[in-house]
């Protein structure tokens, strides 16, 4: 049996998240059709250390199947991939030992039944040249590192499988940061044909001097900058005239098509425009767990007009709030500028630093508490209030799209999100 992957025709959208009501939303989402969900762990979520999320890449997959498991969802419709995988984790340690990691998490990644790797070695280490950029042949050389690495894992499971279906791989030095950028003054420079194309090279060279050019087959898309990005508080759309040089390039050769990162909060016109343009692989992150706190923050309004009782209310905004102050590490270096705006860009800001603190257990249990308020005082849930806090949702609930539970409400949230990125890869 072949990759899935093997033949983009249309696209596919890559859903770069960890979250389990943003899975369960996916899945709940892709039941009425047979397209497959591409679903990718990043280093800094997953690896053999375990990363935010405490997982390894085989727990990774274990629980997005456990999940699949509870929804009836078939694990056979599930693609796992693995985003950024490479040095980037240990990118303040010497080449020889970054590498070293890098390339038993990217083993791990294949062992554990990943179907599709991009592999991230456009970073700097720290023994690399400070003030000089890294040049592609570096780039393409730990590249060709890790896919070997990989191609040593696959014919381990060979023996365990014979049938085991091969991973596919992505690779390009044009990778935007995990989760946006922080500069909105920043250019924003569209990948050149020049620097495509070097990219290309610089691989096939390296896949030859390794002796694993025959495996270069299983190279199925290159990370470019099409012109997309988002920070705090902007989005950068997609232009497709500034691409036109770019997109037309990609139609000399045969089996490879861009894969767009940073895609996230594009319009649905936009995404569609980038698939037709051969940007067939869209990943996004940031915007599905921003669409879930959106849900959850109206969910609470919700809560506060149904329980008068304060002592009794989840407080989710509160709680969240409250653990991103006791805790700043993961936005203090991200969010600039005065009180009253890093307040603001704690709740609001497109980069949604807020996704590394929904599995604290303080903020699990008041979702948990939000959820169950709400449900236990459904039938005081008249439509009008309804209405005032989610307006797209109560359409929804009244022609019986949707059910009218807490967890119906908030997937729906995220539901959205997935719909954009369905409409812009069907026929």
């Amino acid at each position: 049996m072949n990759n899935p992957l093997k033949k983009i025709t249309r696209g596919i959208p890559s859903y770069c998240c960890a979250n389990e009501i943003v899975i369960e939303a996916i899945f709940e989402h892709y039941k009425n059709n047979n397209a497959p969900v591409l679903i990718e762990g990043t280093a800094n979520q997953i690896n053999q250390n375990g990363g935010y999320t405490g997982m390894k890449p085989n727990d990774f997959k274990n629980y997005i199947y456990s999940i699949a498991d509870r929804l009836k969802f078939p694990h056979e419709r599930i693609i796992i991939g693995g985003d950024h995988m490479g040095p980037l984790f240990w990118s303040e340690l010497k080449s020889d030992e970054a590498m070293s990691n890098a390339k038993e998490l990217v083993k791990l990644c294949v062992m554990a039944g990943f179907k599709k790797i991009h592999l991230d070695t456009s970073m700097k280490l720290a023994d690399d040249p400070v003030n000089e950029r890294l040049s592609d042949d570096v780039i393409a050389e730990r590249g060709a590192v890790l896919f070997k690495a990989c191609e040593e894992a696959y014919q381990e499971l060979l023996k365990q499988n014979p049938d085991e279906i091969r991973p596919v791989y992505i690779i390009g030095s044009e990778v935007p940061i995990p989760g946006g950028i922080q500069d909105s003054q920043t250019g924003l420079q569209v990948t050149s044909v020049k620097e495509f194309e070097n990219t290309l090279k610089a691989y096939e060279t390296q896949f030859k001097n390794y002796g694993i050019y025959q495996r270069f087959i299983d190279v199925i898309g290159v990370v470019v900058q099409p012109g997309v990005e988002f920070g705090d508080h902007y989005i950068h759309h997609y232009e497709r005239v500034k691409a036109k040089d770019l997109c037309a390039a990609l139609k000399n050769y045969s089996g490879i098509v861009f894969e767009g990162h940073s895609t996230d909060y594009q319009t649905r016109e936009k995404l569609r425009e980038m698939v037709e343009d051969g940007v067939k692989i869209l990943k996004v992150g940031p915007a599905l767990t921003f669409a879930l706190r959106e849900g959850l923050f109206a969910l609470s309004m919700i809560e506060n007009e149904l329980i008068k009782n304060n002592n009794d209310r989840a407080n989710f905004i509160n709680t969240l709030e409250n653990e991103m102050l006791l805790n700043p590490k993961h936005w203090e270096k991200y969010y600039h500028g005065s009180e009253s705006y890093k307040d603001l860009a704690r709740k609001y800001s497109y980069s949604d630093r807020s996704r590394y603190y929904l599995n604290v257990p303080e903020v699990k249990n008041s979702i948990r508490k939000l959820f169950n308020n709400v449900d236990e005082n459904i039938s005081k849930l008249i439509p009008g209030l309804l209405k005032q806090f989610m307006p797209v949702q109560y359409k929804k609930v009244m022609s019986g799209e949707i059910k009218l539970n807490a967890r119906s409400l908030v997937h729906d949230y995220i539901s959205q999100v997935v719909d954009d990125y369905n409409s812009a890869v069907k026929n």
